[in-house]
């Protein structure tokens, strides 16, 4: 019986090397992500202590030099999360661009593997094809040989 080779097996199995390369670089986009949010969400985490410390400093006995050094890291800390969200956006757009790569990535593969299954069908059809005109041939030579035999 006869084998089905696909012509293009190695611009598919390159497509696959691709898709799996733009996963790995999607994932590594995504952690970076993590990590921006998580830096950010930290900031913001520091940035209510010291306007809680703020708080208390101004209930109790006034110390001038704990609360202008209180502020002052509340303005540095407003800063830092200025900082850490313009982080965290380009981090969104690494994310999207990975993704976006993937999808096309993806869709490539998936087109060379339709091709792959219509030509596997094609193949099939092509080798019932074969099967059904050897089976004509020896009907045919069976019959033929019956009407000899006959005459």
């Amino acid at each position: 019986m006869a084998k089905f080779v696909y012509r293009m097996q190695n611009i598919l199995k390159i497509k696959e090397k691709m898709e799996s390369q733009e996963k790995i670089a999607f994932s590594i986009a995504n952690g970076k992500l993590l990590e921006e949010e998580e830096k950010l969400k930290c900031l913001l985490t520091r940035k209510a202590d010291y306007e809680r410390q703020l708080k208390e400093l101004g209930l109790g006995v006034l110390n001038i030099k704990e609360i202008q050094t209180c502020k002052r890291s509340i303005e540095a800390m407003k800063a830092l999360i200025r900082e850490q969200m313009l982080a965290v956006h380009t981090a969104q757009r690494n994310v999207e661009l990975a993704r976006k790569r993937l999808d096309e990535v993806m869709k490539e593969r998936k087109t060379h593997e339709n091709l792959k299954e219509k030509a596997f069908e094609a193949f099939k059809e092509e080798v019932a094809a074969e099967e059904n005109k050897a089976i004509d041939g020896l009907v045919s030579f069976t019959y033929q040989n019956r009407e000899q035999d006959l005459e």
